[in-house]
């Protein structure tokens, strides 16, 4: 059985601290921008930018709104505070009310959800803009894979240091970082609506989903292999499959169609 191989996790973090440097070099900026949602993903990216270019270069930005679970915004402003990074904490509900006011349209719940994506990065942008700081995302390969994320919202970034990781791959690193065990153990939710978890969503567990992308995307196991090894429905398998190509979008630059010259 193909299963998914161990992490080095003291290479990964290497790996990931020399990219981060090597990336803010690059671009002669002085920093990064890290949005903290109290999750598991922007914690562990918070702790590999210190590592990277020192505390004193990572910004911390912590945006609730009223469909923010309290435990999630303590958290986010906590480990702001273990990591001794400068932070600012800033509700978005007013600028979320604004724009709804604006457009008259307020009951369609992914629309509002992905809204508050985008505001968020609009802030974080700004605050990269004004201190030459690059926006680091917050994406696992989990997630990226299958499009589990906002286009031009928590999906858009400058750098995306655990893009290359699965979500199951996160907690390892994590661990093995010291990330808090509540923020570890709590369930992966982005907050965009109330009572909203990442693996309710998604429909399985994390675990379930890197077994089945894993297999599928980098050894290439036909569909029902795949949903025997695993004994679960062929169903599921084609889903995360369909969902793979459906937002295949996501992360690529946009396209265009080729112009024709004329022939002298």
């Amino acid at each position: 059985m193909n299963e998914i191989p161990e992490i080095n996790v003291e290479k990964t973090k290497n790996d990931i601290v020399e990219f981060v440097q090597n990336k803010v070099s690059e671009a002669n900026a002085d920093g990064v921008v890290v949005g903290l949602s109290g999750g598991i993903d922007s914690t562990l990216v918070a702790f590999l930018a210190c590592e990277a270019v020192g505390k004193e270069n990572v910004f911390g930005i912590v945006m609730p709104s009223t469909t923010t679970p309290t435990e999630d915004k303590l958290h986010g402003t906590v480990i702001a505070q273990t990591l001794g990074i400068n932070y600012k904490e800033m509700a978005i509900d007013s600028i979320l009310n604004e724009f709804l006011s604006v457009t008259q349209i307020e009951d369609n719940k992914l629309a509002i959800g992905n809204l508050k994506a985008r505001i968020r990065m609009s802030i974080i942008y700004f605050y990269a803009n004004s201190k030459n700081y690059l926006v680091s995302g917050t994406g696992n390969k989990s997630e990226i894979l299958i499009g589990y994320f906002t286009k031009y919202g928590d999906g858009a970034c400058d750098i995306e240091p655990i893009g290359d990781l699965y979500k199951t791959d996160v907690y390892k690193l994590a661990k093995y970082l010291n990330v808090p065990e509540e923020i570890i153990n709590k369930p992966p939710r982005a907050g965009l609506w109330n009572n909203q978890t990442d693996e309710d969503e998604i429909g399985m567990t994390y675990e379930l989903l890197d077994k089945i992308l894993y297999r599928q995307v980098e050894k290439d196991i036909d569909t029902q292999s795949i949903a025997e090894e695993l004994d679960i429905k062929v169903d599921e398998v084609n889903d995360i499959m369909n969902r793979v190509k459906r937002n295949q979008h996501k992360s690529k630059v946009p396209e265009s169609p080729k112009k024709t010259r004329m022939v002298i």
